[in-house]
């Protein structure tokens, strides 16, 4: 179930908000350093996570789901968020060279419906970057932040839901080291909690983030027992031949009669 957005953008205003979306901002531009002439979708609440890439990318839109509801984005221009049904997209097909979901995944009622219509407005090779909670680490365990009330996932979770929804897996990693607190001295070391985590418990981070590329497959067709690849070998007559001639098949050793 989704969060209400009013919470939502509440939270990313508060000094703790801030705090994190500067330690994931930090490994989104890692992964997405240079969005040049792209065009950039966001789905779910992502617009603290796009805003680097405003004067960069050459399209910025923010899909905020009815569940959710929306509020104007970005606030210092003119606003480029939509209300949407999250598994009936209002785009055309292959219209976004990179989609970023955050707040979507972990809170939406059927996950596969929104990666396919992701996959969908998804240009061919373009990429998918998923945000979500760890089920491994402690924030998806606390309610201090929209991490805690969502749906939870493992690396290989998060892989198998890609894959089967037709993604290819390009990099992943995990973020959010620091325990969840609102204690000062904690937050004070937060991002050398980020650089010690990394190194001593890369697996207990409180988010993963994963790369994925659109996949565009093109099935072969059967004839019965026939081999696919006998199937598409092509059958022709030489120029010149007389009539009823028998047709020659091509292999790869060679023409052979049919």
């Amino acid at each position: 179930m989704y969060l209400d957005v009013a919470d939502l953008r509440t939270f990313y205003d508060l000094p703790l908000g801030q705090l994190l979306r500067g330690l994931i901002g930090e490994h989104v531009r890692l992964m997405w350093p240079d969005l040049t002439r792209q065009s950039l979708l966001g789905i779910g609440y992502a617009g603290p996570f796009m805003r680097p890439y405003l004067g960069q990318a050459e399209k910025c839109m923010a899909a905020m789901p009815a569940q959710q509801g929306a509020v104007p984005w970005p606030q210092e221009r003119e606003t480029a968020a939509a209300l949407v049904q999250d598994a009936s997209l209002p785009f055309s097909d292959a219209v976004f060279d990179r989609v970023m979901m955050v707040h979507a995944l972990d809170h939406c009622s059927d996950a596969s419906a929104i990666l396919e219509e992701a996959w969908r407005v998804l240009a061919p090779g373009g990429k998918l970057l998923a945000i979500v909670p760890n089920r491994r680490g402690l924030w998806s365990q606390s309610e201090l932040s929209p991490f805690g009330y969502g749906r939870p996932y493992s690396r290989g979770q998060l892989k198998d839901l890609l894959r089967n929804c037709h993604f290819e897996i390009l990099d992943d990693r995990e973020a959010l080291f620091m325990p969840p607190t609102k204690a000062r001295s904690v937050l004070r070391a937060a991002w050398t909690w980020e650089r010690i985590g990394r190194r001593i418990w890369p697996a207990f981070g409180g988010l993963l983030l994963m790369e994925a590329e659109k996949k565009v497959y093109r099935t072969i067709p059967s004839n019965g027992n026939k081999s696919p690849l006998r199937v598409l070998k092509p059958v022709f007559v030489p120029k010149g031949a007389p009539v009823g001639l028998k047709p020659v098949r091509r292999t790869d050793a060679g023409p052979t009669s049919v």
